[in-house]
């Protein structure tokens, strides 16, 4: 698969149905789009491996149970406490070979797992921490794939949501820190997390690869095109910023404020 193919499938991806988003070929064409010269085989391997596991785990064990032994302890996925910044902990197949990562890139493995054994898994929007809502006789529990899927109890969700900045009010309601997001949500928080870190090393190349990813993946948002727009215009690519400013005010018909006046200011420095 080379960089051309990578979009393609990312495109589709971007047209297809929340139900029918293909997480796992999604997750991996955005690593080989960032870097053509690897072969997807090891995570797909790894994936299919956890879907065997996890399948006989669920003849014996509690979905919560089952699902957190086969991801961590048989394929030993697990949260990198060391060198988090790292932007290989983004890419699913580098977190694929080293079986560590962050929590949204190792989640994409129990996520994927979920799916292929009926599962009720979802990814959960928390702030500063991404983690896994699964369903279960006793109603939904909260996974922490960073801590090799441990239950992260009411208490502890409450703890965090206040340490992230969430008011009082705001963390004490479970409903909204467990509230579910798709499968597409999940892979473009990875990719946001892509941009952010290398807008903040300075890598413009780097940053408009992770923003385009997340334009093909949520074609009708006009919110990536704007960050498109301030990479090429970091790497000195003037034009190419104003073209995708320009994407950016078509597809919010003409309403965002920011994308016109960047728009303008890029034109001006172009004259």
């Amino acid at each position: 698969m080379d960089r051309e193919e990578a979009e393609t499938i990312l495109s589709e991806a971007g047209g297809a149905a929340d139900a029918e988003f293909p997480l796992l070929e999604a997750a991996i064409a955005c690593a080989v789009h960032e870097d053509p010269v690897r072969d997807p085989a090891t995570a797909r391997e790894l994936a299919s491996r956890g879907v065997e596991r996890l399948s006989e785990r669920l003849k014996r064990e509690s979905p919560e149970e089952a699902i957190a032994e086969t991801m961590a302890g048989d394929l030993g996925l697990g949260g990198d406490l060391f060198t988090l910044e790292d932007p290989d902990n983004a890419d699913i197949l580098s977190v694929a070979a080293k079986r560590r990562g962050l929590a949204v890139t190792v989640g994409l493995f129990y996520l994927h797992a979920a799916r292929k054994c009926g599962l009720t898994l979802q990814g959960v929007d928390f702030p500063g921490h991404f983690l896994l809502r699964i369903e279960t006789e006793e109603g939904p529990l909260a996974l922490d794939p960073f801590s090799e899927g441990r239950v992260v109890l009411p208490s502890e969700l409450t703890r965090r949501a206040l340490h992230a900045g969430l008011t009082p009010n705001v963390a004490d309601r479970l409903d909204r820190l467990m509230a579910p997001v798709s499968d597409r949500a999940v892979l473009l928080r990875l990719q946001n997390i892509c941009f952010a870190t290398a807008t903040n090393a300075g890598d413009f190349a780097r940053a408009e690869r992770a923003a385009l990813r997340r334009a093909l993946l949520d074609p009708l948002d006009h919110r990536p095109w704007l960050d498109v727009a301030a990479a090429r215009e970091g790497q000195g690519a003037l034009a190419g910023a104003l073209e995708a400013l320009q994407r950016a005010t078509a597809l919010d018909g003409g309403a965002a404020l920011a994308a016109r006046a960047a728009r303008e200011r890029v034109r001006l420095r172009l004259n």
